[in-house]
């Protein structure tokens, strides 16, 4: 059996799923787009191209590699995206819960159920079909469950909102003993740059007690608040509109004391190593045109 363990997002790790990039397919067209990241760049014609986006992943199984870290990867799905594998469940504590995610993305979980058979059936959790849930949006912090929602009654006219209320009920009710906190996100289906798809593209805790953090991408200014009291504001590294354009916020803990952060990210790197951090750079430049950048890319499946 294949062992669980996720209590927070910067415990040492040692087992994760990475997706691929390989067989990515063709660009995907306007309309295909799931995101306005991903159709600003088609537009432009400067969509990433598979052997740039197979580098990148490379590079970052090269660090899981030099910190002993066991990693799966999902089976290959011909001419399709299985970039992100995050999207499409998380652990919690001891339980696998399989995301409900966009219906045509369905086929990127069975490309890791060889990995969910490993896993006791009984801690194998599967939503009911009016929980819409995605582990972008998802965050375990110690007592506390962070989760990105959009509580905006147009909800369902956004592709971007991803989490809805009965996804966040859902959660408590299989973690009573959590502090089960939403997050109410900004949402754009055509400015990428007003768009905090998941709560990862806003916030992220890094190291025991710090975080990186965007205060427009929270609606209401008590959710930034209340973060701003739980961290304190000294330990906050605020991004700006174009840092989080670019995904800061979406780097990936391997432990307290290591980030894995894209090489670009000069202020937040200078910053992290202020800190104290080991940060371990790495090229992720190209993945990130499709709005998800390193948490996006891992679905964590023990941490010490």
């Amino acid at each position: 059996m294949l062992p669980l363990h996720i209590t927070n997002e910067t415990s040492r790790l040692r087992a994760v799923v990475l997706g691929t990039a390989v067989s990515n397919g063709p660009t995907p067209t306007a309309e295909e787009a799931y995101d306005p990241k991903s159709l600003e760049h088609i537009l432009a014609g400067t969509y990433p191209v598979e052997a740039d986006m197979v580098r990148e992943m490379d590079a970052f199984h090269d660090v899981f590699n030099k910190y002993d870290v066991q990693v799966f990867r999902p089976e290959i799905i011909e001419n399709y995206n299985q970039i992100f594998s995050r999207d499409i469940g998380f652990v919690i504590e001891d339980t696998f819960i399989k995301a409900n995610i966009l219906p045509d993305r369905e086929r990127e979980l069975e490309a890791i159920q060889y990995i969910i058979d490993q896993i006791n059936p009984a801690k194998v959790q599967r939503p009911p079909e009016e929980v819409h849930i995605e582990g972008g949006d998802v965050m375990p912090w110690n007592d506390y469950i962070f989760i990105g929602t959009y509580k905006g009654s147009d909800y369902k006219d956004y592709i971007t909102a991803r989490t809805n209320m009965e996804g966040v009920a859902y959660i408590k009710s299989l973690f009573p003993n959590k502090i089960v906190k939403e997050f109410d996100l900004v949402k754009s289906k055509l400015e990428a740059r007003d768009n905090a798809l998941h709560l990862d593209c806003c916030f992220q805790p890094v190291g025991k007690d710090k975080g990186i953090i965007y205060k427009s991408g929270f609606r209401e200014e008590a959710d930034y608040v209340f973060l701003l009291n739980l961290f304190g504001k000294e330990n906050l590294f605020h991004i700006t509109r174009d840092e989080m354009y670019h995904m800061n916020s979406n780097v990936f803990s391997i432990a307290e004391d290591v980030v894995v952060s894209e090489r670009n990210f000069t202020r937040l790197n200078t910053w992290l190593r202020s800190k104290g951090f080991t940060v371990e750079e790495i090229p992720y430049a190209e993945i990130a045109k499709q709005e998800g950048l390193l948490r996006c890319s891992t679905l964590p499946l023990f941490r010490d």
